[in-house]
């Protein structure tokens, strides 16, 4: 697994002046954030009420977000606009290639689902030992998909993405290498996203579709319905691959991303994956012939693109949906387009800061807020046991603890939980591989910072975290067992070095499941936690070691 780094959006000095102001203006685009002049002390409250008002606002506010048209909240990253933007000075360098906008067998396809579509097993692909489950960190024997629409056709490269978009659970199903052969489907990997959520990884769930940035191959898609709407821009941020020469070795990703190819070594460029690519405010749009390139190039001054995989020899790619059939190249040379693409290659600079971001509907909003560290992911075993036994549902791995019979229980990526089947008898898993805290860098616990782990439970199942050191002899935290809804704020500890997580099924036959939450807590926080279970019979004194006195955290928190 990759090392991932983050950049941090520092708060950053208006910097255009009012000339480059009226330019844009002149362009109708003047209320994006690269355009902006500089404001007195009181801009803030000055800037919302004209983002509530500004025509990029206004434009989206007809758009219900969360559909399959409209992907993800109104503040995930791709509908979000930077406002008040500070750029690099790295060019993308030149390649083999020419810069293209992709809407081929290189790009991908978003096929949606009705309520009376039927499910669909998806098996491996001839010769593999299963679909590769990034989440899970598991090979899986089969996906079922609840509802598969008619007239799914992935992209036929070596990719073969495809996204499948179920309306009725609010989620996108994202492939790689998606074939169908000899009558069934078959796919080499498979992640899941929300409909409505932040259309990227978070430090639990890191890996959340089929690009190698994690992210879902819809996420930044220019639809093809989206061309001709007679708008000037593409409301959202655009997705792009650039080659080795372009991508960084290290950090190979920074926030948004979580992840990133893992051939990311032989880069020898400056930009990680994750970065949200522009053009400068006084980049010539109008010049551009090419309607759909203009459009491009307009929107990569207001919203930008997220850099989400990587090319072979290709300076960038804007991935089109497939079958859009829009670029001039699709009827042979054309040299004036390439060469405006290659100027669009000249002007693009990754974005080094930003001053604030406004959601898809005007409103202020932050990039930094927490999100959870913590993943129930396997491998589970019993405490001293290393007999395993395989589950039929998830293909993940767990036992069954003495006096408990429930054969099967396993971690659930789409409920994000252990579920335990009904049985007799209470079971307990124990797993202490460290993979419950994925290592996200930008991400990873730091020392004397707070946290909050939350229990989310059904049917009487319980959940228990601790921290130890690296030679595993001295707790330095315990939770006590959590049962649904309880919760443990804490200091994280110096020295931790291991972890071990422990789940407890309910005490009745029925199906029971636990999953769990962990963020950073503000120092301002002083909201109560919600007290373990008393029945708890760990070493209190062990978790008594763990401060939880008020401490800010300098920087963001995420």
């Amino acid at each position: 697994m990759l090392t991932i780094r983050s950049v941090t959006f520092r708060p950053a000095a208006w910097l255009l002046s009012v000339a480059v102001a009226a330019l844009a203006a002149s362009t109708g685009l003047a209320t994006t954030g690269a355009f902006a002049a500089p404001q007195a002390a009181d801009r803030g409250a000055k800037a919302e009420a004209s983002d509530r008002n500004d025509p990029h606002a206004r434009a989206v506010r007809q758009l219900r977000f969360g559909t399959a048209d409209r992907p993800f909240a109104a503040d995930s990253p791709w509908n979000a606009r930077p406002i008040g933007v500070t750029l690099g000075t790295d060019e993308i360098p030149k390649a083999k290639n020419y810069p293209t906008l992709e809407d081929g067998k290189w790009s991908t396809g978003v096929f949606v689902a009705s309520p009376d579509d039927k499910p669909v097993t998806v098996l491996p692909l001839p010769g593999r030992k299963g679909i590769w489950d990034p989440d899970a960190e598991t090979m899986r024997d089969q996906i079922t998909i609840p509802r598969w629409p008619a007239g799914v056709e992935p992209a036929s490269a070596a990719d073969g993405h495809g996204d499948i978009v179920d309306p009725v659970d609010r989620m996108i199903h994202s492939f790689n290498v998606l074939r169908f052969i000899d009558g069934q489907w078959r796919a080499d990997q498979y992640a899941w996203t929300k409909l409505d959520g932040r259309g990227w990884g978070e430090p639990g769930h890191y890996f959340q579709g089929a690009r190698a940035a994690a992210v879902p191959t819809m996420g930044g898609l220019v639809r093809a319905k989206e061309i001709d709407d007679n708008d000037e821009v593409f409301r959202h941020a655009l997705a792009m691959s650039l080659t080795h020469t372009g991508l960084s070795p290290d950090p190979a990703y920074i926030f948004p991303a979580t992840s990133a190819d893992t051939g990311a070594k032989s880069n020898t460029g400056k930009v990680p994956q994750g970065a949200l690519m522009m053009l400068p405010p006084d980049f010539d749009t109008e010049r551009i012939k090419d309607p759909l390139l203009r459009k491009v190039a307009r929107t990569l001054k207001v919203y930008g693109a997220y850099v989400v995989d990587r090319n072979v020899e290709t300076p960038y790619v804007i991935y089109v949906e497939m079958g859009a059939n829009k670029s001039p190249m699709k009827r042979g040379w054309h040299p004036e387009f390439a060469a405006e693409l290659d100027r669009v290659r000249g002007g693009l600079r990754q974005v080094m800061s930003v001053d604030r971001w406004v959601d898809g509907n005007g409103r202020p909003m932050s990039m930094d807020t927490p999100q959870n560290r913590f993943s129930l992911r396997g491998p589970w075993k019993r405490g001293g046991n290393d007999a395993a036994m395989k589950s039929a549902a998830t293909g993940t791995t767990a036992t069954a603890a003495a006096g408990g019979d429930r054969a099967g229980a396993g971690y659930d990526t789409r409920r994000q939980a252990v579920v335990f089947p009904a049985g007799e008898g209470v079971t307990v898993l124990v797993n202490d591989s460290g993979r419950s805290l994925q290592p996200v860098t930008w991400a990873k616990p730091e020392a004397g910072k707070r946290y909050k782990l939350t229990a989310t439970a059904t049917g009487g199942a319980k959940l228990q975290l601790q921290l130890l050191d690296s030679g595993r002899r001295t707790t330095l935290f315990d939770s006590g067992e959590l049962a649904d809804g309880a919760s443990r704020t804490f200091e994280w500890p110096e020295g931790q070095g291991a972890v071990r997580v422990t789940v407890r099924s309910g005490p009745g036959p029925g199906e029971s499941s636990v999953g769990g939450a962990l963020v950073p807590v503000d120092a301002k926080d002083d909201s109560k936690d919600v007290a373990p279970d008393k029945s708890d019979k760990s070493d209190k004194s062990d978790r008594t070691r763990a401060k939880t006195q008020d401490k800010a955290s300098p920087g963001s928190a995420r």
